[in-house]
Formats: structure tokens, sequence, C-alpha cells
């Protein structure tokens, strides 16, 4: 197994506490998603109440009126997009940054694909009554805005898993690579019957209001029937949760989950029988009234945020090692930099007085056994340069392990500790001196 990249952070506070930068994340994330849900489903429906509509002509009119509150929906899910983007790179920097270098062509292709969508979504929208004559195209247009739409959540789904496994980083190349993750499917299929759902029930309180119908002018279509419709979908999709959300938990890596994440999810999982309980007795109902919408609703709500929440607990948990490393990392880079800043002004001060920058490390570390011309504790300088005349590095390979070579000599200690960049000043000096009597 390849070992996990431990890179080093940027060396910057954050501009607020975790405590409530994390709050307002899962908050800014579920407002936003509700709109990308309305979006997504909306033009699922769009074309498929399109594609129907050849053998129910009332669909067409549907469709038509769901495609008008797209342009509404996408400009608020682009809008309320930009708080989780900023807060997820605040918190998650180098984890979300590196996912999205990974899977760079397919990042980057999200401006023009989601420009594409938008625009394909207005053409769709305002040529209704010009290519009456031309469905096919008309249909073909919406097609193709949907299936950009699509590609887009597959896209932010790859990645924000791929953010949570760094130890996949070595060997995912490409969007493709990532897909194939665990759980990246199962949370993509679970991203789309969730827009089924908050789609349908929008068009429970929206579509299926008497004053709509009135205005819209149906043949054969009622309130109740619209109702009825799209509560069927509702229920139908969320029927289908309860496979989509274990199938996550059992892909999903072992070492994220904890009893914390799982009573959180188990929580929400509980919640969400009532609402689909309460949708089921709107289907019994002869005339599929709109009675529990509010209540369906608001418990919905419930469950979504403890999934959002169960969500970024295990992000957090799953990460928490690798930031360590990475915190780990990062002080030593700055250790290590503010030492070699030091060496940096302490080598061009002993330069400017005339003194070599590794004669005060032999004299703090070396002097105690070696003089120039006599034999102390250890050989002179003039024998070791003898020795490796030309040849630094042997001396610092030494130094770094010394042996036992003569008898009547003590083994020199090791002095790895310095490291190779002070040994190799030392070696120069001890090469230098003898070479001047």
């Amino acid at each position: 197994m390849l070992p996990v990249p431990v890179p080093r952070d940027i060396p910057l506070p954050l501009p607020a506490d975790g405590f409530y930068l994390e709050p307002l994340l899962i908050v800014a994330f579920i407002a936003h998603i509700l709109f990308v849900n309305l979006t997504v489903g909306g033009a699922v429906y769009v074309f498929l109440l399109q594609l129907w509509s050849r053998r129910r002509p009332d669909y067409a009119v549907l469709a038509r009126a769901v495609a008008q509150t797209l342009t509404v929906n996408k400009s608020m899910a682009v809008v309320l997009g930009v708080a989780p983007l900023l807060l997820i790179n605040v918190l998650y920097t180098v984890h979300f940054y590196t996912a999205n270098a990974l899977t760079g062509m397919a990042w980057i292709a999200l401006v023009p694909v989601i420009a594409g969508a938008f625009v394909l979504l207005y053409v769709h929208k305002y040529t209704w009554v010009r290519l009456a004559h031309r469905p096919r195209l008309h249909l073909a247009i919406a097609g193709v805005a949907v299936a950009l739409l699509l590609f887009v959540p597959l896209v932010f789904l790859a990645n924000v898993s791929l953010m949570m496994m760094p130890e996949r980083w070595s060997s995912v190349a490409g969007l493709w690579d990532a897909v194939w993750l665990p759980a990246v499917l199962p949370r993509y299929f679970h991203f789309m019957s969730a827009s089924l759902i908050l789609t349908s029930l929008f068009g429970v309180g929206y579509f299926g209001r008497e004053k709509f119908v009135q205005q819209a002018g149906f043949e054969t279509l009622t309130a109740p029937n619209i109702r009825r419709f799209f509560y069927r979908i509702a229920f139908g999709t969320s029927l289908g949760q309860y496979v989509i959300g274990p199938t996550i938990l059992l892909t999903l890596p072992a070492d994220g989950l904890n009893t914390a994440v799982l009573a959180t999810v188990l929580i929400g999982a509980v919640i969400s029988l009532a609402p689909i309980s309460m949708m089921w007795l709107e289907l019994k109902e002869p005339l599929a009234h709109r009675t529990r919408l509010l209540e369906i609703s608001v418990l919905l709500t419930a469950t979504v945020l403890c999934m959002a929440m169960g969500r970024h607990a295990y992000r957090k948990i799953r990460l928490a090692p690798h930031q360590r490393a990475i915190a780990n990392a990062t002080e030593q880079w700055n250790s290590d930099s503010s030492q070699a800043a030091f060496n940096a002004r302490l080598r061009s001060e002993l330069e400017a007085s005339g003194r070599s920058v590794g004669q005060p490390i032999f004299e703090a570390n070396c002097m105690a056994c070696h003089a120039r011309d006599e034999r102390l504790i250890g050989p002179p300088l003039t024998e070791i340069a003898n020795i490796y005349a030309g040849n630094p590095d042997g001396i610092v390979t030494w130094a770094m392990a010394p042996g036992k070579k003569r008898e009547g000599f003590p083994q020199m200690p090791p002095f790895e500790v310095l490291g190779k960049e002070k040994l190799r000043h030392v070696a120069d000096y001890i090469l230098q001196t003898a070479a001047h009597k």
C-alpha cells in the first residue's frame, strides 16, 4: 500500500473558531442543496413529463409550468452555493483543493458544463411556442440540459469523497478513478432520489393548488390528480431511500463511524418514518388533500438536518488523524524554515568576519577530541584530511555512523543529530583548516 501523502498546511489562522464555522457550514449546505435538488429534480420532471405528454397532452402543460420554476431555482442554488463552498475551503483547505487537483479536468469542466446547462434551460423555457411544431428538438434540448445537470453532482460527490480519503490520493488519476471510490455511486443515487422527493413535495404544494389548475387550463388533470401524481413518486422514492441509505453506510470506510454518527443517522431514519406514513395516508384518501404537507415538510427537514450533521461528523472523525499529521508536518516545516533562515544569517555573518560556517559547529562538537596537528582523543585534522582529501561527503558519512578502525583510539559517537547540512560545513572546515599551515 502506498504511503498516505501528508502535505503541509497554509500557515494562516482560521477567520473564526470551528465551533462557529462548522454549524454554519451545515446550515449553509442545507440551504444550498435545497435549491440544487429543486433544479435537478425539476429538470428531470420537465423532461419526463414532456416525454409522457405524447400520450397525455396535459402533461405538456404541467411540464411547462415546472420549467418556469427552474431558472429561479438554479439562480438561488448558485447564490446560496457561495457560502458552503467558502466554508469548506476554509475548514478543509488542503483536502478540498487536493481532491480538486486530482480530478482537475472534470473540476474545471464544471464551469462550461453548468453554464451550458443553464443556457439550455433558458432556451427550452423561451422556445416552448416557437418549437411547438418540432417537439423532438424541444425535448432534445431538455434532455441535453438534464444530462449536463446530472454530471455536476457526480463531480462534486466524487470530490467530497476523495477529500475524505487521503490514502487514495496516490492512486487516483482523474474523475473516473474517483467515481469508483467507496460510497460515491450510492451517494449519487441518494442525491438523485432526494431531488425527486423534494421536487415532488414542491409539486404537491405548488402545482396541486386549485387556483393553479384553474389558470393552467388542463383538459383532464385535476388538483387531486396532480397531488396524487406527485405524492406517488415522493412515496415510492422515499421507500427506495431505505435501501440506498444503508448501502452508503456499508460502503463507507468504517474508521469514520462511531456511536454518535450512527445514532444521529438512525434518529434521522426513524424521524423519516412519520412523513412517509403521512404520504401513504394522503394517497389513501380519495381526493389526496394537502392537509399533511406542512407536517411532512417539517419532519423531512429534521431528517435532512440529522443526515447533514451525521455526514459532517463522519468527515471530521475520518480526517482527524490526517489533519494532525498535516499539523505536525506544518510545524516541522516552520521549524526547518526558521532554522534555515537562522543558518543563512549566521553564514553571512561568519563569511563577513572571515570565519568558516563550519568553525563554530566544529568548536562546539568536535574540538574536544580533534586538534589540527596533534592527537587528542581522536586523530588530528591533518590525518583526517589526508584520508578524505577531496571527499567531504566521506567525512559526513563517517560522522553519521562511525565505526572503530584503530587500536588505541576509542570509537567515535555518531553525530547524525547534527544533520547532513551541518556535518558538510564541518567537513569543509576540516579540509580547509588542514590545508593551511
